[in-house]
């Protein structure tokens, strides 16, 4: 590849090691892993004593990072071991990417040579991390002569090889070496051995003596996101339907406008789709007709014409100073921007005329246009990523990110990437990350489980999931234990999205306000992010018959809407989303235990902050029937001042009404006509 800066990373390079398989839940990782591999992470040192194998948590042998949020305790776990009967000690050591210097903290011995250690990063962006162990030199003296005590025997000449141990003891603070010296002179003064068997010699020699044959484990990565890359409620629209005129091109004042009514519904991350001028030749039509007619806008998706490509906006958008206006006004009633990232251009975006050769082009020498047979995008052509000249072509695309985050953005959802080289993904996000560790990138793919899961794997801090399409108690309860069990909650953070431009599902198609409720209920409460797209909130439902695609999609020609129209469901999304922002238990997914309903289109689950001191029990009906059931809470329990107690009253977080539990549960009744969901904060 020609290239100007491009330079593929060195974790593209690497051989795949062999991959761990934690299955199971938090149990396991306490004490082993049914199945695992035994695949040993160890650098060999004054010998190579050292095994230090089962490290918890790793992606693929430590192949991609584990992701956390800033401020979140990460408990690390290892099974450290050496032959013979010497005492070891083992800690866990940690930095930034580009930091130089190492933070540490000692491991604690749990059971079966299982070791464990936590922290807190107290900074976002890229970390690695390793296990250490050595010898304890002077604890294991330490313990053969107690044991010869108890045994009666002549300790003489073993307090003689301790003393001598003292002198070599040159590393500590000066704390610990005080405490050397002084119990040293009190030996020597003496000769009694009592003096070199206190325990605070022994904590003062762990700190301070050589480790000649101390062994690092292999360096595992870990990226460390803000806050909302685990938690938010995005709100996707169409920029130029914002308009209250009919007809006419919405712009960017007319998004600030429709600011406080996002925000008001307690949405965090209001999504926009492609921004860009919108290309002339083979412009679509309505419902995507392959003829235009005057004054059809075309899809926002087909990139790029005489007036710019990525890094330029639609100039009956406004300009880039209306833009900032918009990303100001975001700041003042706490919303983030999301921009919409489609590697794709139209045939006239600039691209083509300044780079021919980054297209494909057919036999004939006419373009090759975008496909996904049987379905065709003649408005759009995709760039060659294995032309000879990628390398510039790489960098062209990441600098269209840095672009906008040069201009306020830093969420990104990516359209398509499913469809575009995994390593360019890997080497993008990571180029970008390490200038802005607080830019966030969601998956658009719906595609193989295995494909979606790979490109969070590499880098995606959010990736969208098959939700949208389970509908059913068993289906829906066996794909969040997928999604919350491991490996998968260490690396794929789902956002649950009930609809999309290219998506209205069946089961929405009937425009029941009870069905529409219920959709967003689930979705908010079982992940931690989810997502609308305009005119949900509307109960918006007409589709092309037999598609799940919306009749008169605005894809392809501007609406105007009347908001506040009869029969919305607005302050129910308004409730929902405040009960997730006052409770951290509905901020976080993979905490998460569904409970035996009887009924079977009722699904319960019981949700945990990760302190466990905020615990929220939710019942949803999958059915427009009457439902009356008995709700188990088992022995779930709550927190409350460093102690665990067990529930014995709920509080229901949209009306406050409590009830009491008894015999271990509560009876409920939903009656989705009125409210499919019940939602309770748990107390103790």
């Amino acid at each position: 590849m020609s290239s100007g800066n491009f330079a593929v990373p060195e974790a593209l390079l690497r051989d795949d090691r062999a991959l761990f398989d934690f299955q199971g839940n938090r149990a396991t990782v306490l004490s082993h892993h049914v199945n695992r591999s035994t695949q040993a992470f160890q650098t060999v040192s004054a010998g190579g004593a050292f095994q230090i194998e089962d490290i918890f948590p790793i992606i693929d042998s430590g192949r991609f990072p584990v992701k956390r949020v800033v401020g979140e305790p990460i408990e690390i776990w290892a099974d450290v071991y050496r032959d013979g009967h010497e005492v070891i000690a083992a800690a866990l050591v940690w930095r930034r990417e580009q930091d130089q210097d190492w933070q540490r903290v000692p491991m604690r011995h749990v059971v079966n040579d299982r070791w464990t250690a936590s922290f807190v990063p107290d900074h976002i962006g890229r970390y690695v991390y390793a296990i250490e162990a050595w010898t304890d030199e002077f604890a294991t003296w330490r313990h053969g002569i107690e044991l010869k005590q108890k045994a009666g025997q002549d300790v003489a000449l073993d307090a003689l090889e301790g003393a001598g141990m003292l002198t070599k003891a040159l590393n500590g603070g000066h704390e610990a070496l005080t405490v050397i010296q002084r119990q040293c002179e009190d030996y020597l003064q003496t000769g009694d051995v009592a003096p070199l068997l206190t325990p605070e010699l022994r904590d003062a020699m762990a700190e301070s003596q050589a480790r000649p044959d101390v062994t690092r484990s292999a360096l595992l990565p870990l990226m460390i996101d803000r806050e909302r890359a685990r938690c938010g409620a995005w709100y996707e629209m169409v920029p130029r339907s914002q308009s209250t005129v009919p007809g006419q091109h919405g712009t960017f004042r007319d998004c600030i406008a429709r600011l406080p009514d996002i925000a008001a519904m307690g949405f965090d991350v209001l999504y926009f789709t492609p921004i860009h001028p919108i290309g002339r030749v083979n412009r679509k039509g309505r419902n995507n007709s392959l003829k235009a007619d005057p004054g059809d806008p075309g899809s926002p998706y087909a990139i790029g014409a005489e007036e710019g490509g990525h890094d330029a906006v639609h100039p009956e958008l406004g300009t880039l100073d209306d833009f900032h206006a918009l990303v100001e006004a975001c700041k003042l009633v706490n919303v983030e921007i999301a921009l919409d990232i489609a590697v794709q251009c139209s045939p006239d975006h600039p691209w083509l005329k300044q780079h021919p050769d980054w297209f494909k082009r057919r036999p004939d020498g006419s373009m090759k246009y975008a496909e996904n047979p049987p379905k065709k995008y003649e408005d759009i052509v995709n760039p060659d990523f294995t032309c000879e000249d990628a390398g510039s072509l790489w960098n062209a695309l990441r600098d269209v990110i840095l672009f906008w985050v040069d201009h306020g953005v830093k969420i990104f959802r990516v359209d398509n990437p499913h469809t575009k080289p995994l390593r360019f993904w890997e080497w993008l996000i990571h180029e970008v990350q390490l200038a802005h560790p607080d830019v966030l990138f969601l998956a658009e793919a719906f595609t193989r489980p295995k494909l979606m899961k790979g490109l969070a794997k590499l880098g995606f801090s959010q990736s969208y999931t098959y939700f949208t399409w389970r509908t059913q108690k068993w289906e829906i309860e066996e794909y969040l234990r997928e999604l919350t069990g491991y490996p998968e909650r260490d690396f794929y953070r789902p956002n649950f999205f009930v609809n999309t431009p290219d998506i209205l599902p069946y089961h929405l198609q009937g425009g029941e306000p009870w069905m529409f409720k219920s959709r967003l209920a689930l979705a908010a409460m079982l992940s931690s992010t989810y997502g609308i797209y305009n005119g949900f909130e509307l109960i918006e439902h007409a589709p092309i018959p037999g598609k799940e695609e919306y009749l008169d999609s605005e894809k392809y020609e501007i609406k105007v809407r009347d908001w506040d129209r009869p029969g919305n469901i607005k302050p129910y999304i308004r409730e929902i989303n405040q009960a997730r922002r006052n409770n951290p238990a509905l901020q976080q997914t993979s905490n998460l235990r569904f409970v035996d309903i009887q009924d079977p289109n009722v699904t319960g689950f019981v949700k945990y902050s990760t302190d466990l001191t905020n615990v929220v029990a939710v019942a949803i009906a999958l059915s427009r029937d009457f439902h009356e059931f008995w709700f188990p809470l088992g022995d779930t329990q709550v927190e409350v001042g460093g102690e665990r107690r067990p529930v014995v009253a709920v509080e229901n977080l949209l009306t406050g009404e409590r009830h009491a539990v008894e015999w271990g549960g509560l009876t409920l009744r939903i009656d989705p006509q009125r409210d499919p969901a019940l939602l309770f904060r748990c107390l103790a």
